[in-house]
C-alpha cells in the first residue's frame, strides 16, 4: 500500500497554510476545517464568559508560537462574534459549525449566548495596514487603528486628513450632498477623486463651496487646510467610535481584531503601552462596547522583554487590560495536524495496527534520544501512532523549538522576520506530499521540514546546504546537514551521532547498526569539507561566517613539537601531577623522568614512565617487546584516532584567536571568536 493511499482525505488537497485576515476566498473551507482543540475550547470559553458578562476588561490576548494557529481562531472569533463588512457567509454558519464541535455543558450555551449580541467585526493584519505607516513613528499603532475604523465607515483610510474631512461633512449631513457636486463638477465619482487630493483642489473647493453655501470666504486649498491640521489622538479615536456605536441599537458592538500586533511591536514598550491606552480608551469611553482581539507570536513577557521598575507597574495596567488569554501550544498543533491533515482511513488503520504490533516494543530504542539530550514524548500508544504517523511524536515540539532559535538569531528574511511565512500545518503538508509515494512503513525524517522553511530563511544562513546539495555524492550527509541546520539554536538538544541517528531513521525494519555507522561515516565527510563542527562528541552546523572561519583555523601552521610539548604538558601536569613514587616500606622517594614517543622530556632519572600516543610507529605486542630489560613503564594511551586532531585543532584554533585579537572585527566575527574560545578553553 502506497503512503498516499492511507489518509481519509486527499493530502495533496489546497490547504491554506497561512491564514490571511482578508482572504475570503477559503473562508468555507477554514469554518468547516476548523479543529477545536481541547486547549482552545478551554481558552475559548474562558473568553466567552468574558465577552458576555462584560466587567471592566475589554480586552483578549491570543498567543502562540509559529503556525499554532493564532491568526485561524482569531479570524473564526471575528465571523462568529459579529458581522463583517463585504462578507456575505452568514454569522450564523459560523456558530453552528462551532456549536456541533464544542464539547460539554458550558461552551454551547455560551455560544448562544454570544449570538444574540450583535456586533461588527473589523478583522485585519496590522502590518498589512500599516503600508504608509513606519513604525518609529510615535502614534503608529494608533493611526492604523485609526485608518481601520474610517475605512469601516466609508471614509478615505489612506489619507488621514480626507478622512477627517469627509467625516466632518457627514456630521453635518452634507456628506451625499458633497459627494454629488462633486461627480458633477469634476466628472467622476469622489472614490477617485479623493486619492488625487492636490490635484483635485479646485473641483474639491468648488463642490465645498456648493454644499456649505459659503461661497464667499471658502478657502480655495480645503484640503491643505486639513492636512495642516490633522493630527490624531486616541482620546479623539475613542470619542469617534462612541459616537458611532451610540448610533446603532442598543447592545451594539464594535470589536477590533488585530492580527500579528506582537510582531508590530516587536520589542518596542511605547508602542505596547499604545496599545494599553488605545483599549483602556475605548473602555472608559464606550463601556465594553468595543473589544479588542490581538494575537501576537509570544507571551507578552517576552515581547516586551527586559523591564524596568516603571515598564513593570506600565506592563501590569497592560496585563489588567488584556486580562483575557488564550495560549496556543505544541499539543494544540499536532491535535490539528492529526484531525485535519493525517486522519487515516479504516485501510490505513488496519496496515498500521499490524506495524504497531510489530515495531512498538522498539520505539524507544528507535525514537528516544539520548546523551544528555532533552527528553521528547514518543509514541504512546496505537491510538497515538496512527493518528501521528508517517511523523514521530517528537517532530513537532523540536521543530517548534528550530523555528524558535532560528527566529532569535534572525535568520528569517522580510520584515516581520520572526517567525517566517509559513504554518505548521503548511510544513507538515509538504512533507507528507513529498514522502507520498513510497510504501507503508517509510517514515517522515526531521531533515523533510527544513524545505518547508528554506523559502524563509536568508540566503547566507543557507548557503553551505545549497552548496553540499550541488557537490557531496552522499546523500545522508545532505540529509544530516539540514537536520544540523534546524537544530543548531535548539536549546538542551545534543546533536551525537546517536541522536542524529534517530532525526533521520526514516523506515522500519532498516538496520540501525547499519545506519548508525552510515550517519557517523557522513559527519566525519562533512567535517572534513567544513561543513560541520565538532565539539568532542557533539556536531554543529557552521553559518557562511563561522565556515569562513574554521576554514582559517585549520589553516594556521603549527609545528609537531607543539602537539608533543602540549600533550606532554596535559599528561604529566594534569593526570600524574607528580614526578616522585614512595616506596610504602622505607618511605624512600624515588624520582622519574618522562618520554612521549622515545623523546625525552625534562630532567632524566633512574625510572622512566614512557607515554606511547596513537601515532607511536609500533604495535602494542612489539611496545611491550621493546621495554624489555628497561627501567621504564610504558602507558600506551587509548588508540584514539581523534585525540592528537582535536588537539591540534586546540591549539590552531588559540594561535588564530589571538592573532585576530589585533585586528578589527566585525560585530558577528566578534561573536563567534568567543564562543570560539569559549570552547577552546573547555
Amino acid at each position: 500500500m502506497q503512503l498516499n493511499a492511507i489518509f481519509a482525505k486527499d493530502v495533496q488537497r489546497p490547504i491554506e497554510g497561512v491564514i490571511k485576515a482578508d482572504d475570503t476566498a477559503h473562508l468555507g473551507t477554514e469554518v468547516d476545517e476548523y479543529v477545536l482543540t481541547n486547549e482552545a475550547a478551554k481558552g475559548l470559553e474562558l473568553l466567552l464568559e468574558a465577552y458576555t458578562n462584560y466587567t471592566n476588561a475589554n480586552g483578549v490576548w491570543i498567543s502562540g508560537f509559529f503556525g499554532s494557529g493564532k491568526s485561524h481562531l482569531l479570524k473564526m472569533l471575528a465571523h462568529l462574534l459579529g458581522d463583517v463588512e463585504g462578507q456575505a457567509f452568514p454569522r450564523e454558519r459560523v456558530s453552528e459549525s462551532f456549536r456541533s464541535k464544542a464539547q460539554g455543558a458550558f461552551l454551547p450555551a455560551l455560544l448562544t449566548k454570544a449570538d444574540r449580541i450583535p456586533a461588527k467585526s473589523l478583522l485585519f493584519n496590522i502590518d498589512q495596514k500599516a503600508t504608509l505607516i513606519t513604525k518609529d513613528q510615535g502614534d503608529a499603532l494608533l493611526k492604523v487603528f485609526v485608518k481601520v475604523f474610517d475605512e469601516s465607515c466609508g471614509y478615505y483610510g489612506n489619507q488621514g486628513h480626507v478622512a477627517r474631512f469627509e467625516r466632518d461633512l457627514d456630521n453635518r449631513g452634507q456628506y451625499e450632498a458633497f459627494k454629488a457636486a462633486y461627480a458633477q463638477i469634476a466628472g467622476r465619482d469622489w472614490t477617485h477623486g479623493r486619492e488625487e487630493g492636490v490635484l483635485e483642489e479646485a473641483n474639491v473647493a468648488k463642490a465645498y463651496a456648493e454644499v456649505s453655501g459659503q461661497t464667499e470666504g471658502t478657502p480655495t486649498n480645503i484640503l491643505t487646510k486639513y492636512r495642516t491640521e490633522y493630527a490624531v489622538s486616541i482620546e479623539d479615536f475613542a470619542n469617534e467610535v462612541k459616537a458611532w456605536v451610540d448610533r446603532q441599537d442598543e447592545g451594539f458592538r464594535l470589536n477590533f481584531f488585530v492580527d500579528e500586533v506582537g510582531q508590530f511591536i516587536g520589542s518596542n514598550t511605547h508602542l505596547m503601552l499604545n496599545l494599553q491606552t488605545i483599549a483602556e480608551s475605548l473602555n472608559t469611553k464606550c463601556q465594553g462596547r468595543a473589544w479588542v482581539f490581538v494575537t501576537s507570536q509570544e507571551d507578552m513577557d517576552k515581547v516586551v522583554g527586559d523591564r524596568t521598575k516603571q515598564q513593570g507597574n506600565d506592563f501590569s495596567k497592560i496585563q489588567a487590560r488584556f486580562r483575557t488569554r488564550v495560549k496556543l501550544t505544541s499539543a494544540d498543533v499536532e491535535e490539528v495536524i492529526r484531525k485535519r491533515l493525517l486522519e487515516k482511513n479504516e485501510a490505513g488503520e488496519t496496515a498500521l495496527a499490524k506495524i504497531y504490533a510489530e515495531q512498538h516494543a522498539n520505539f524507544k530504542t528507535l525514537f528516544d534520544f539520548v546523551d544528555g539530550a532533552k527528553t521528547y514524548r514518543n509514541y504512546t500508544d496505537e491510538a497515538h501512532f496512527v493518528g501521528t504517523y508517517p511523523f514521530v511524536s517528537y517532530q513537532f515540539p523540536l521543530f517548534q523549538a528550530a523555528i524558535e532559535g532560528i527566529s532569535d538569531h534572525n535568520v528569517f528574511e522580510g520584515r516581520n522576520s520572526s517567525v517566517g511565512e509559513r504554518s505548521m500545518l503548511g510544513v507538515v503538508q509538504q512533507v507528507a506530499k513529498d514522502v507520498g509515494d513510497v510504501e507503508v512503513g517509510r517514515l517522515a525524517t526531521f531533515d523533510h521540514m527544513f524545505a518547508g522553511i528554506r523559502a524563509s530563511l536568508k540566503s547566507a544562513a543557507q548557503r553551505s546546504i545549497d552548496v553540499a546539495e550541488r557537490n557531496l555524492p552522499n546523500e545522508l550527509a545532505v540529509r544530516l546537514l539540514k537536520a544540523l541546520f534546524l537544530v543548531k539554536y535548539v536549546e538542551g538538544f545534543r546533536a551525537t551521532p546517536r541522536n542524529l541517528t534517530v532525526l533521520v531513521y526514516d523506515r522500519f525494519g532498516l538496520d540501525l547498526p547499519a545506519l548508525s555507522k552510515q550517519v557517523q561515516e557522513a559527519l566525519t565527510l562533512l567535517e572534513t569539507q567544513t561543513y560541520v563542527q565538532r565539539n568532542g562528541n557533539v556536531y554543529v552546523y557552521l553559518t557562511n561566517e563561522e565556515k569562513g572561519i574554521e576554514e582559517e583555523i585549520k589553516n594556521v601552521d603549527i609545528d609537531a613539537s607543539e602537539v608533543s610539548s602540549r600533550l606532554f604538558k596535559i599528561l604529566t601536569g594534569e593526570v600524574i601531577r607528580t614526578n616522585k613514587l614512595r616506596y610504602a616500606k622505607n618511605g624512600q622517594d624515588f624520582a622519574f623522568g618522562y618520554k612521549l614517543d622515545d623523546q625525552v622530556y625534562g630532567q632524566q632519572r633512574e625510572l622512566t614512565v614512557h607515554f606511547i600516543t596513537p601515532e607511536y610507529p609500533f604495535g602494542p605486542e612489539e611496545t611491550r617487546m621493546h621495554s624489555a630489560g628497561k627501567d621504564e613503564l610504558r602507558v600506551i594511551l587509548e588508540p584514539d584516532e581523534r585525540a592528537l586532531s582535536d588537539l591540534r585543532l586546540l591549539i590552531k584554533t588559540e594561535k588564530y584567536t589571538k592573532r585576530k585579537q589585533t585586528t578589527s572585527l566585525s560585530a558577528i566575527e566578534d561573536q563567534i571568536l568567543r564562543s570560539t574560545e569559549s570552547f577552546a578553553s573547555v
